[in-house]
């Protein structure tokens, strides 16, 4: 017969008299269910969505799967005594950076995903006292602040691990899991989200265990050199670059110190011997590139992920959003990758105009199992005559345009690139040599 206590306690307390109903004469030892609160009986629920209002606190920790058993033994003066065994693990995140660009952010939200389940309902084994049964989750969000002081979310002001800044609580179910954090940081200065992510081992986490999961937070920073006219000797802002003030680092700005003819080193390669006739860069980057056929393999055999949240820097700015493909050596071990013919397996793109558009892509990272298979491309935008375009995530006005090694065989004046935004994925020929593209080799 389950008996719940009458009493809790209102506030943090080493012991508690609880008071329980009837009479307990027939046994010297009792066990004792903790489920958790609004919970009931030895029933568990770790749920997959909860908050945490401020830093260094753990008053939510009883709602948010927090349980526990034990054997009460009867005292001398009638009454009996025991001490909680808590049967969750509760991991304790310690956000900090040393980048610059990140101090004035907020952690709003710690979003943490598992390949198999770590919240759900439970049941409290009357053996053993440990959690029994399978969940039916294997994430779970912890959003933090959102009152008063930390209405925007909690500091990451802090260089070193800091609990009293930042610190923050989640509980999961007990066992051996592979976790990929993600952090959720806002910038009131760019009035944007985004996350940085953090893929962990294989790790046991015990019962009634506090984990200290310190993380020292920071976004790959990608350089505003590697933009080219197609095949050009120079990039695009050779000579005016954002460090002298010139080249734009922001959505939708421009200058006028762009390249504008072909006695300009930065200038496109014209190059035409005519159509249907192979044209391949000449430059030693370009070479570097992959050509029109092996981009069509990425397109449609890559698996594409996209992640439009995934924060990064360029030119002193944070931005967001990035595709996931799978990485040559995966490709070629799969059989979907060729030089010399393009996805569907016949045609070489260097002599025969031909497009490719996938449709077919996954919105988030890959699982963490699998993410070592993939690499990841910024959404860098790039430059049409001199403003700077589609930088950052988001549908159609935003994404990453990719220069290949391969001018369009049947015009001279563009080159084929491949181009993506967070739903999309495609190669395509008719791109005007003359826009500043991305130019970097693949993995």
């Amino acid at each position: 017969t389950w008996q719940q206590s009458s009493n809790a306690p209102t506030g943090k307390v080493a012991s508690f008299k609880f008071k329980v109903p009837g009479k307990f004469l027939a046994s010297n030892s009792y066990k004792v269910y903790y489920p958790g609160k609004f919970r009931n009986n030895d029933q568990v629920t770790i749920p997959d969505n909860i908050t945490q209002e401020t830093p260094n606190k753990t008053d939510h920790l009883g709602a948010s799967g927090d349980c526990g058993t034990a054997d009460a033994s009867k005292q001398s003066n009638g009454s009996f005594a025991f001490a909680l065994d808590h049967q969750a693990a509760i991991l304790v995140f310690q956000p900090y950076t040393n980048n610059t660009i990140l101090r004035n952010c907020y952690l709003t939200k710690i979003e943490v995903t598992s390949d198999n389940d770590i919240t759900g309902t439970y049941t409290l084994d009357p053996i053993s006292g440990e959690l029994t049964g399978t969940g039916s989750g294997k994430q779970i969000s912890l959003v933090t602040g959102g009152l008063g002081t930390y209405y925007d979310g909690f500091p990451l002001t802090n260089s070193s691990a800091s609990i009293n800044t930042n610190g923050a609580y989640m509980v999961i179910k007990p066992g051996t899991h592979k976790l990929r954090v993600r952090y959720w940081l806002y910038s009131p200065t760019d009035y944007f989200s985004g996350t940085i992510t953090k893929n962990l081992s294989a790790f046991n986490y015990a019962k009634n265990t506090y984990y200290d999961m310190t993380a020292n937070l920071n976004v790959k920073d990608y350089d505003g050199d590697h933009y080219y006219m197609w095949d050009a000797q120079k990039q695009y802002w050779d000579g005016y670059e954002w460090t002298r003030g010139y080249q734009p680092t922001v959505l939708y700005a421009s200058n006028s110190q762009y390249p504008q003819n072909s006695t300009d080193p930065r200038y496109k390669n014209t190059s035409y011997p005519g159509p249907g006739l192979r044209n391949d860069a000449t430059t030693a980057l370009f070479k570097t590139l992959p050509n029109a056929n092996e981009m069509s393999w990425y397109c449609m055999y890559g698996d594409a992920h996209s992640d439009p949240t995934e924060l990064w820097s360029a030119m002193g700015h944070l931005h967001n959003g990035g595709l996931w493909i799978k990485k040559k050596a995966i490709l070629q071990a799969e059989g979907h990758y060729d030089t010399e013919v393009s996805a569907d397996g016949t045609t070489d793109m260097r002599t025969t105009a031909k497009e490719y558009i996938n449709n077919s892509v996954t919105v988030g990272p890959p699982s963490p199992s699998d993410v070592t298979k993939y690499f990841f491309l910024p959404a860098l935008g790039g430059y049409q005559t001199g403003q700077l375009t589609g930088i950052s995530g988001g549908n159609n006005t935003g994404g990453g345009r990719y220069w290949s090694s391969s001018a369009y065989p049947f015009n001279d004046s563009f080159a084929y690139v491949m181009g993506f935004a967070d739903n999309w994925i495609d190669v395509y020929g008719n791109d005007h040599r003359f826009y500043g593209y991305r130019a970097q080799a693949f993995e």
